[in-house]
């Protein structure tokens, strides 16, 4: 796809996420609106680029509202078949809450598997004898259950998250970092949900 500056895409992100939302595509002064912008003649600006772009058809006599082109549906479809959900940051360490602000990030089809899987960030450093450390994305299989031995997503007291060990016994589970200056954490079965299992990994060497 055509490179965008991050206004336009924010626009065609907009239109895309809310084209089933829409009774008739919007005009320039409802996308205005939606997106907090006050100057119309730079929306039309942005418009301009886009149609320009090929992702929104060009304006036709008697056509009312702005309408994405064939080109920019399907390539947001082939796009997201290629990316997995980013809900937050997960604690390898202290629990800590994930947080459900989801974006797209796209994955290596070798680091996931044909089950329904996302993304977390891992904050701390208790899984770091595994070579999972802070700021590493995990890749994490979605499912409700586990092996003793895996690496899982527990959500403790519904209300917090964390990356550990897995060891589940009749009357307690058991989270166990890899960290061997952290204590194991221990849990009544009922506490404990598990949210999905580890399959892959990510690190940036990056420094921004």
């Amino acid at each position: 796809m055509t490179n965008l500056t991050r206004k336009q895409q924010e626009i065609l992100d907009f239109l895309i996420e809310n084209q089933d939302q829409f009774i008739h595509p919007p005009t320039l002064d409802e996308l205005c609106a939606a997106l907090g912008l006050k100057s119309r003649g730079s929306m039309h600006y942005q418009i301009r680029a886009l149609i320009d772009a090929g992702l929104i058809e060009a304006p036709q006599r008697k056509q009312r509202g702005i309408r994405l082109t064939r080109q920019a549906i399907n390539s947001q479809s082939a796009g997201h078949d290629r990316q997995l959900p980013y809900v937050g940051v997960i604690a390898a360490g202290r629990p800590i809450e994930a947080i459900e602000n989801i974006s797209y990030m796209a994955i290596p089809e070798q680091l996931k598997t044909d089950n329904p899987c996302y993304v977390l960030k891992v904050k701390g450093d208790s899984m770091q004898e595994e070579g999972i450390f802070d700021g590493d994305w995990v890749i994490i299989e979605q499912r409700n259950h586990a092996r003793n031995g895996e690496i899982v997503v527990a959500l403790i007291d519904k209300t917090e998250a964390t990356l550990k060990f897995i060891e589940q016994h009749h009357d307690e589970i058991l989270l166990i970092p890899a960290n061997g200056s952290m204590p194991i954490m221990r849990y009544a079965p009922q506490q404990v949900e598990i949210q999905g299992v580890l399959v892959g990994q990510m690190r940036s060497y990056i420094h921004h």
